[in-house]
């Protein structure tokens, strides 16, 4: 059967011409297509045509030998295609053998071949071999020849473990090569197609072309730095047995004969590299699977790849000295699929510690200053940038205050602008307002109605942005302004018919009085309520003020005590004045020596406003009273004074126990007797009261003092 494995050999080797003697044969591995282009004789000119069907005289030409194993018994035949078809390739197969080379030839003269052929370019235009269709010869001819002129031999049955060589010459020399390719039902020994020693498949290094047809592309990080190519070797053998070597060449014929292999050394990424697995068994080397290889071959790509340094810009807030960056925007040339990790430091990244890990990346809080970065590609291949962090220019703020007149309506609160303050000058800033810093921080609870801000004295923040979005928050003081009265502006107590001076003093930048005035006082005020809006700054504080007609005293009793008339007054501001005629007057509210009849009395309070009068009446006194029906001095009668409110006449013995009244049901009067009784010879004491008939209805009261007759 067929094999898919094509061996290139093209010039030279580590020793002249190896594989152009039998002792250096090539080992085939299984039923392996193998090419080849022999040129030269080898190092021994060896002797195959003397017992074969080439010229006895014939030798090598441009030859190559090859030994192979059968693995197992069955039918076996070869292909040789030549590639330039008018190119004359003769071959003869020798053995089997067990002891290689030695046992076939004696003096380099070979013995007689079990396969020969010598034949020009026939029909099929070049090719020969051994075909599947002939049968197998009858033994050689006496001269001992086994092979013909025809353009193709039978082909050969072999048993397993027998071991064969063939030799193939191109009879004309030239530097053209032929592929070798095996049919049959025999499989040759391989240790690649053992399962014990081979179970899994062995690696071709490197990734496929973007060209399926060009070989795989290892991929090297850094181009001009050399390369080890001995640590490809593990991936290739891929965990089959350690019995299997890997080797590296420049060209084909290295590659077949292990001849100058590469170790370290800076790859030439133009050129095409080969590799070489062997098999040997240290333990049996007389093993036919000993020395079988197979070959392929690679290329190098440029993994490596730069980056760029990039710089990002944030903001730091508030003057907060840190600022919030997505590390991960930060233009540094990075690939799709390249793998990024973040460090403080270079020493970090060399080293691989205090990495910057996810979602921090995403959220990274730091002030002014360098980040480095390292991407991993495909290939494994790194490289390294700075990541410059920046701050955007800082909002200036500064805090500001506010001041505003109160509410007329409620002097805690004001009316504020808070657009008015003056916390930035940067041109198109936009401002929002809070009120706390909380809020501005977070951007809750804005002040919506900043240009009508009712509030009390107190505080709000300006959260101040610009075009990148960053910002600066200010505090500004909020202050109402306290109404500013006059403090000599007081009420004030006239007589009703007075006038008087109102004076909001001095320190006012504008007055507006009730009734139009404009001055600091206005003057010829009657009793009445007035008012006055005082300016201060700004701001306006309406004053109300009152004159007051003083309060008149009042007399509250008169006491009328024989020529005496003492006047009780309430009300007013005492102290009091006191007079009988309004001209004199006294302190005193006692007057002596009134005569009988009517007066006149004047009271005035310490407001020395008109005086109040009252008229008084003077009774005529009885002193004594002699109740013995002559008709004289026989009552006390005060029916005269019947007109007044309230008229009473009360007599009251020694003791001060009232005795007798007299009043409107007895006329007035009183004759000396209790209950029909005369009382007995004495001085009693008696009262008369009244109210008098004014607004007041005024209590009067006169008193004095009668003495009794009564004849027995």
């Amino acid at each position: 059967m067929k094999k898919a494995l094509l061996v290139f050999l093209i010039i030279c080797s580590r020793i002249l011409y190896a594989q152009s003697d039998c002792i250096s044969a090539i080992s085939i591995c299984g039923n392996s297509d193998i090419s080849y282009t022999p040129s030269g004789p080898g190092n021994i000119l060896e002797g195959i045509g003397a017992n074969s069907c080439l010229s006895s005289t014939e030798n090598e030409h441009f030859s190559v030998w090859y030994s192979f194993t059968a693995a197992t018994s069955g039918t076996l035949a070869f292909v040789i295609n030549p590639v330039i078809d008018t190119d004359d390739y003769d071959f003869a197969v020798y053995g089997p053998t067990t002891n290689g080379c030695t046992s076939l030839n004696n003096n380099n003269i070979f013995v007689t071949p079990i396969r020969c052929n010598f034949t020009g370019t026939g029909s099929s235009q070049g090719n020969t071999g051994l075909k599947l269709t002939i049968p197998p010869p009858p033994p050689p001819n006496t001269n001992g020849s086994a092979g013909n002129q025809a353009e193709w031999s039978p082909h050969m049955v072999v048993q397993a473990g027998e071991t064969y060589y063939l030799v193939v010459d191109n009879y004309r020399s030239s530097p053209d090569g032929f592929s070798l390719t095996w049919t049959g039902t025999a499989s040759l020994s391989s240790a690649f197609n053992d399962p014990a020693l081979a179970p899994f498949p062995f690696v071709t290094p490197g990734l496929p072309a973007a060209n399926p047809a060009d070989p795989n592309e290892v991929t090297v990080c850094s181009v001009g730095t050399a390369f080890n190519f001995l640590s490809l070797s593990t991936g290739i053998i891929n965990g089959n047995s350690t019995n299997f070597k890997v080797s590296y060449h420049k060209n084909t014929n290295d590659a077949i004969t292990g001849g100058n292999p590469v170790g370290t050394e800076v790859v030439n990424l133009a050129a095409v590299y080969y590799y070489r697995i062997v098999y040997q068994d240290p333990l049996n080397p007389t093993n036919p699977m000993n020395g079988c290889f197979i070959t392929g071959k690679f290329k190098f790509r440029d993994g490596s790849f730069t980056l760029t340094n990039a710089t990002l810009t944030s903001c730091s807030n508030n003057y907060s000295g840190t600022a919030t960056y997505d590390l991960t925007t930060a233009a540094i040339g990075a690939g799709p699929t390249h793998v990024l990790k973040y460090y403080p430091t270079m020493f970090d990244l060399n080293a691989g510690t205090n990495e910057i890990t996810s979602p921090a990346i995403y959220q990274f809080v730091s002030a002014e200053g360098k980040i480095f970065v390292k991407a991993t590609n495909e290939f494994g291949c790194t490289a390294t940038a700075e990541i410059t962090l920046k701050f955007h220019p800082l909002v200036v703020v500064t805090d500001a205050s506010l001041r505003t007149c109160f509410l007329e309506t409620n002097h805690s609160l004001g009316i504020f602008n808070l657009n008015n303050a003056p916390v930035t000058t940067l041109a198109g800033a936009i401002k929002k307002y809070y009120p706390s810093l909380a809020d501005a921080v977070s951007g809750t609870n804005e002040i919506l109605t900043p240009l009508t801000y009712t509030a009390p004295t107190g505080v709000i923040y300006i959260k101040v942005s610009n075009g990148q979005g960053c910002y600066s928050i200010a505090k500004v003081t909020l202050t109402v302004i306290s109404p500013v009265y006059s403090n000599v502006l007081q009420d004030k107590i006239i007589c009703m018919e007075d006038k008087t001076t109102l004076d909001a003093g001095p320190g006012f930048t504008g007055y507006e009085w009730s009734t139009g005035a404009t001055t600091q006082s206005i003057s010829n005020v009657a009793v009445g309520t007035y008012w006055v809006k005082l300016k201060t700054g700004d701001c306006i504080a309406l004053q109300a003020v009152k004159v007051y007609a003083s309060e008149q005293p009042v007399i509250s009793s008169v006491d009328i005590s024989n020529t005496s008339i003492t006047v009780n007054v309430i009300g007013g501001a005492p102290d009091y004045k006191y007079s009988m005629d309004n001209i004199n007057w006294q302190d005193s509210n006692v007057f002596t020596n009134i005569s009988r009849g009517d007066h006149k009395v004047y009271v005035k309070d310490a407001y020395d406003c008109d005086p109040i009068d009252i008229t008084v009446i003077v009774p005529n006194l009885i002193n004594v009273i002699t109740p013995n029906g002559d008709g004289v001095n026989d009552v006390i009668d005060y029916s005269a004074l019947s007109g007044k409110k309230g008229l009473v006449l009360s007599i009251f013995d020694r003791y001060g126990t009232k005795i007798h009244q007299a009043d409107k049901s007895n006329g007035y009067k009183w004759d000396g007797t209790v209950a029909g009784k005369k009382i007995p010879t004495g001085t009693y004491w008696y009262s008369v009261t009244w109210n008098e008939n004014d607004k007041k209805n005024t209590p009067f009261k006169f008193s004095g003092w009668v003495v009794v007759k009564n004849r027995e």
